[in-house]
């Protein structure tokens, strides 16, 4: 029987605890991408009390992991923002640092939560992505 889910844990990512970057539904065509913090191959936060470069990072992060299975953000359907401390101002400047990343023209639905905290201490941001495979 082949298996239906395929896991992607990409060497340009810090290597994760307890859960794999990338999923991959073969069957259905769909990619989830677990929750990216603005983490380098290190595992160090990059932009520490800067949410623009944290979001940077993270996409940047995202597209690494889109990138381990063929695929860029022209195939994301889907993200999900979870913000520390999220007001007005930290929406804005995360809609403006994710610019670069997205196809404008073909934006993914989109959610934005804010949160008391994340998993580390300094961590700003944490996204997570759902994609589909091209079809064949």
């Amino acid at each position: 029987m082949t298996r239906q889910i395929r896991v992607v844990n990409p060497e340009t990512l810090a290597t994760p605890n307890g859960f794999s970057h990338v999923a991959v539904d073969t069957v259905g065509k769909r990619v989830f991408v677990s929750g990216q913090v603005a983490y380098n191959d290190a595992g160090e936060i990059v932009g520490e009390g800067d949410l623009a470069r944290q979001t940077q990072q993270t996409l940047e992060n995202i597209g690494r992991a889109l990138k381990a299975v063929d695929l860029g953000f022209e195939h994301v359907i889907k993200l999900t923002y979870f913000v520390v401390n999220l007001n007005a101002q930290a929406a804005r400047t995360i809609r403006e640092a994710r610019k670069p990343f997205l196809v404008h023209d073909q934006l993914p639905a989109s959610t934005m939560v804010g949160v008391a905290s994340l998993a580390r201490e300094g961590l700003l941001l944490e996204v997570e992505a759902e994609a589909v495979l091209p079809a064949n």
